[in-house]
């Protein structure tokens, strides 16, 4: 893939004339060309021919950022220096936002170009207005050889790429050997959605080493079975299984994004019963498109950009109302693909809900059974897609994974079936379900329909593994496992809340976000100003700025699992309560009624709270600090015995306490 528009040795560059580099800029771009845009070019090519032409090595304008779906302005490699520019022309002061986004490029190459790994990057922020800047030169406490953003003015811009050549001690790039390395991204699932919708494939957006190869394969397998249910007119279900962070819901946007158009006999829609992950990505999307629009000249209203998006990404909830009004129309997607199927309702949820909030009594189908019936109404061909996550069902009358293979088994004898060769694992619960499956035709299982590799944190792939081994109390394999992970993926655990948050920002760089997440069960926090009954609004809360007080970086809401499951945090504070606590080698699981905590029985909902946890636990990209409460002697329902035993485990596996 070409990265740059224009890309010369800036021997080359100097000597060209500003019409030859405007003309490659030009050639390059894929939108129309506004004049300011060409006016930007053209003030940036003047200012860094003076600048540049005592140096050697090569320059890049617009260099591509896939996983943000940006481009770099410029990016000149000097020495042993990567210069990451940001001109911002006309402009009298320096924005924090613009200072992020200096910062996030460099950050960018930093973590995913491999051979930008272990070299200096500098992101340089340029403000062509402003006078008389004192541009600072320093290194970030990771101490990994990326400088803090440097803001200056063009007069002092010459001087300031001299004095951090100067700064910096190392060998000169080979700009050859840089410019072979591998982009290999792995992007929040936010970030991946919108470039995704911008036409990125899923293998520019994702990593490319051979671990993580099976997302393009998974995708591509799936799209075969929906180009062969088409051509041979039959009906198709199947099963995706993979591990927590794998990228199901990457791998259903990738299919879905495929066919966005309702004139395509192949367009698809993504569904999700998870509210908050569908309002998100619907507004992420929405606001990215409003945002190029105004980039490149043109005005698109946020409403229409909303409506447009809601026709491939919709709450399966709303899908299956759509169904409900005419109950012999088949909807107009062929294709249906069913985020965190194993969340779908079992008959006695779904048959109650019909009759509290439809109207509707005497419905006696569960939600897999009467949405596979929905898209078997089409005369010719449709295919299902149920993408499966083990071992994260955390709501009361979730049915699991077997209720679909049940539903096709009793109700849907034509149907072809096409299976993970992992559901039979035991996070899936649905081994006894498989079993009666063996008599029946047009049954294939698939090794290409499971995504083994985490990629929710870039850092550490066994932090799923960690956090499923601290969870089942299995004490020395979370300590070997802990020793892989703590030098790239930091855990560490305090009593004490605003320490945890202090930690948290001296984490972050650039936009990365953070936040505190808690379980719904947490209502012992309120000392700590965290109330998990506050109506939060997750769509401020992940997708706002740090000035805005509703966003996760203010760290005064929280976030629930119902809030953050399927989506990612680059830095976490889990704090933990009273519900889920560790006693004499156990967990105890507990609920909060009235003014006490109440042991809590059933089966089902001890694994509703372990996994709730699992949830929390897994959301964080790069570390996370979880915070223990000490208790309180005069409060009964915090005393110090609910909560020491707990921290008391997670010191004993080895995590640092600050």
């Amino acid at each position: 893939m070409k990265r740059a528009y224009y890309a010369a040795t800036i021997d080359c560059f100097v000597q060209s004339s500003t019409e030859q580099i405007l003309g490659s800029l030009t050639l390059g771009n894929d939108f129309a060309l506004i004049q300011t845009q060409r006016d930007a070019w053209a003030a940036q090519i003047e200012i860094l021919r003076t600048t540049l032409s005592s140096h050697t090595g090569s320059v890049y304008f617009e260099y591509s950022i896939p996983r943000m779906g940006r481009r770099i302005d410029v990016v000149a490699v000097i020495g042993a220096v990567i210069f990451v520019m940001e001109f911002k022309v006309g402009e009298t002061e320096f924005s924090v936002y613009a200072i992020d986004q200096v910062f996030d490029y460099a950050l960018d190459l930093k973590n995913f170009h491999e051979s930008s790994h272990e070299q200096f990057i500098a992101p340089v922020l340029v403000a062509t207005k402003v006078t008389n800047a004192t541009p600072l030169i320093a290194t970030t406490h990771q101490n990994d050889r990326l400088l803090f953003p440097i803001k200056t003015d063009v007069d002092q811009l010459s001087n300031v790429i001299e004095q951090v050549l100067k700064f910096v001690d190392g060998s000169d790039i080979d700009v050859a050997e840089w410019e072979c390395g591998r982009y290999c991204p792995t992007p929040t699932i936010i970030e991946a959605a919108m470039a995704l919708y911008n036409n990125h494939s899923v293998a520019e957006i994702t990593r490319s080493d051979a671990g993580a190869t099976n997302l393009t394969l998974t995708s591509n397998a799936i799209s075969e079975i929906i180009r062969q249910s088409k051509a041979q007119s039959h009906k198709s279900i199947c099963l995706v299984t993979g591990v927590p962070g794998a990228g199901k819901t990457l791998v259903g946007l990738d299919v879905a994004t495929q066919h966005i158009n309702a004139d395509d006999q192949l367009y698809s829609v993504y569904l999700s019963g998870n509210g908050p992950l569908v309002k998100i990505l619907c507004e992420a999307l929405a606001r990215d498109r409003v945002r190029r629009a105004a980039e490149s000249g043109e005005k698109v209203k946020i409403g229409v950009a909303r409506s447009d998006v809601k026709t491939f990404i919709q709450n399966v909830h709303h899908f299956r109302d759509d169904c409900l009004i005419d109950t012999s129309a088949p909807p107009v997607e062929h294709v249906a693909i069913f985020d965190e199927a194993q969340r779908a309702w079992n008959q006695e949820q779904t048959s109650s809900f019909m009759a509290r909030k439809k109207n509707t009594p005497n419905f006696n189908q569960s939600e897999p059974e009467f949405l596979i019936s929905c898209m078997d109404r089409h005369p010719d061909w449709a295919v299902i897609v149920c993408l499966v996550g083990g071992g994260q069902e955390i709501n009361t009358g979730e049915a699991g994974i077997g209720e679909w293979i049940e539903s096709i088994s009793r109700s849907f004898p034509d149907w072809h079936i096409y299976i993970s060769s992992r559901l039979t694992d035991s996070e899936y619960s649905a081994t006894e379900t498989l079993a009666t499956l063996r008599a029946r035709q047009h049954v294939s299982y698939q090794d290409e329909l499971h995504l083994a590799v985490s990629m929710h944190s870039f850092r550490a792939e066994d932090v799923s593994l960690l956090v499923k081994q601290l969870l089942d109390l299995d004490i020395e394999a979370a300590r070997e496992t802990h020793i892989r992970v703590k030098s790239q993926y930091p855990i560490v655990i305090t009593r004490n809340l605003d320490a945890a948050k202090q930690w948290l920002k001296r984490q972050a760089r650039g936009s990365e976000r953070y936040g505190i997440v808690v379980s719904s069960q947490a209502e012992r926090l309120k000392p700590y100003a965290i109330d998990v009954k506050s109506p939060m609004d997750p769509v401020h809360w992940f997708l706002d700025g740090k000035e805005d007080v509703r966003s996760s970086y203010y760290l005064e809401d929280v976030a629930t699992e119902f809030h953050v499951q399927g989506l990612e945090l680059d830095w976490a504070c889990v704090t933990w309560d009273a519900d889920f606590r560790y006693i004499a080698k156990e967990w105890h699981h507990h609920s909060f009624c009235g003014d006490k905590w109440n042991k809590i029985n059933k089966v089902e909902r001890k694994q509703y709270l372990k996994n709730a946890y699992r949830v929390l636990l897994t959301r964080a990209r790069q570390g996370m600090v979880l915070v223990v409460p000490e208790g309180d002697a005069e409060d009964a329902t915090r005393h110090a015995s609910f909560y020491d035993g707990t921290y008391n485990y997670l010191k004993e596996i080895g995590f640092a306490e600050i």
